[in-house]
């Protein structure tokens, strides 16, 4: 009988030993070709993480392939985790109708990249690890506009022993626990220095202030004060609508966002936008229980048109804003707000001629409807500085501006 384990034809094993060796190169190929967009490891190609440049070209390229753009090729001091981000990412799927291309490019300001050596040490940080303490560095180059800043692929420091906030309504106007703040990046390290500093600290700080949520804070808004006229309260300004149809807004510089606390007592959603000038007030913000932004006035609004109901900003919108670059952020005002939406310009400061011959016009370009106008001078530097002040109530018309 013949054995069932009788040696196959040499040609036999030669034949499937090809197939086998075939089957494993196509695989390899495919594998490194046709990679997975959901690698969570993936590092561009060398010859691409040190070189790219300015207004990128995108060829065709395999499914995956990170191209690094023209942007970056003329310089090798970019660093590579910032041109991974920056760089074309190749969609999954092919075409996507909603991006009319089969590649995604996040965005980033431009101006980081004037900026190499601060743009260097924000980039540089172990993958999937720890990022660096450098809430200052971010935010100076924000304020040089390299807004929005790139993402970054590390967790950011937390305080060392957190202390959750209190409940709301508690949490409107009490100060924060200490614990609740990395105080690396501001001179005071606990809320009771930032409380005093209007009266132990010398020199100029942002919303000297703010912190003290039983001092000016206390009254600010809540009533209007006779006298000048500059000061409009709240229900005043909410009083020339009808009951209910100012819902949400943005305050723009808002401070420690006094004047969202108080529109949430009247079921009014406010964003405020705030910078941390040293000063954690973002994380103020938070605690108090309403929501901060974290955007420069640089920046074009995170809003579609038409959307907001009011739009306020107290002190921050001045004369210490480049005229055109002001104007621009009117009109930004002008675009968020529905038809109809309030502009609380709140203690506009300039300088003698400056209101008359400059400001008043620029505002009037826009296209608001005056609802309430008071200019009034502001003497507390002295009556000799001729500076002014003005508070204006403005309306954007119901009617289309085309």
């Amino acid at each position: 009988m013949e054995s069932p384990h009788k040696p196959k034809p040499l040609s036999t094993n030669l034949f499937f030993l090809f197939l086998l060796l075939s089957t494993n190169l196509l695989t390899l190929f495919i594998s490194t070709t046709f990679y997975s967009s959901c690698s969570l490891n993936f590092a561009p190609p060398a010859a691409t993480a040190t070189t790219a440049t300015v207004n990128p070209v995108v060829t065709n390229s395999a499914p995956g392939e990170v191209i690094v753009s023209d942007e970056y090729r003329a310089s090798s001091e970019l660093p590579p985790e910032f041109v991974v981000f920056t760089s074309p990412q190749q969609l999954p799927f092919g075409v996507n109708s909603n991006f009319d291309s089969d590649k995604l490019i996040p965005p980033v300001g431009r101006p980081c990249t004037l900026f190499r050596d601060e743009l260097r040490r924000y980039m540089s940080y172990k993958v999937n690890g720890s990022c660096p303490d450098d809430e200052l560095l971010a935010q100076k180059l924000l304020l040089k506009g390299c807004e929005p800043l790139p993402r970054r692929r590390c967790r950011p420091a937390a305080p060392l022993a957190y202390a959750e906030p209190y409940p709301i309504p508690v949490s409107f106007w009490s100060t924060p626990s200490d614990s609740s703040v990395v105080w690396t990046a501001y001179t005071c390290k606990n809320y009771e220095c930032l409380i005093n500093r209007k009266r132990n600290q010398k020199g100029f700080d942002d919303c000297k202030d703010c912190f003290d949520l039983q001092g000016v804070e206390k009254t600010r808004w809540a009533t209007s004060h006779a006298g000048d006229g500059l000061d409009f309260s709240i229900d005043e300004v909410l009083a020339v609508k009808k009951p209910g149809t100012i819902r949400i807004g943005l305050d723009i510089g808002g401070g420690v966002a006094t004047f969202a606390v108080r529109m949430r007592d009247r079921n009014i959603t406010i964003i405020t936008t705030s910078m941390n000038l040293n000063g954690p007030f973002n994380s103020f913000i938070a605690a108090r229980g309403v929501l901060p932004l974290y955007i420069s006035i640089s920046q074009r609004l995170p809003f579609f048109d038409n959307t907001l109901d009011i739009v306020h900003s107290m002190h921050v919108l001045s004369n210490w804003i480049p005229t055109t670059l002001l104007h621009f952020l009117f009109f930004d005002i002008y675009r968020v707000l529905r038809p109809g939406g309030l502009f609380w310009l709140d203690h506009f400061f300039c300088v003698g001629d400056q209101f008359k011959d400059v400001y008043e016009p620029l505002i009037n370009s826009i296209g608001f409807e005056r609802v309430k106008w008071v200019a009034g001078r502001k003497l507390d530097r002295g009556e000799e500085l001729r500076e002014i002040y003005l508070s204006a109530l403005l309306e954007k018309p119901l009617k289309n501006s085309w």
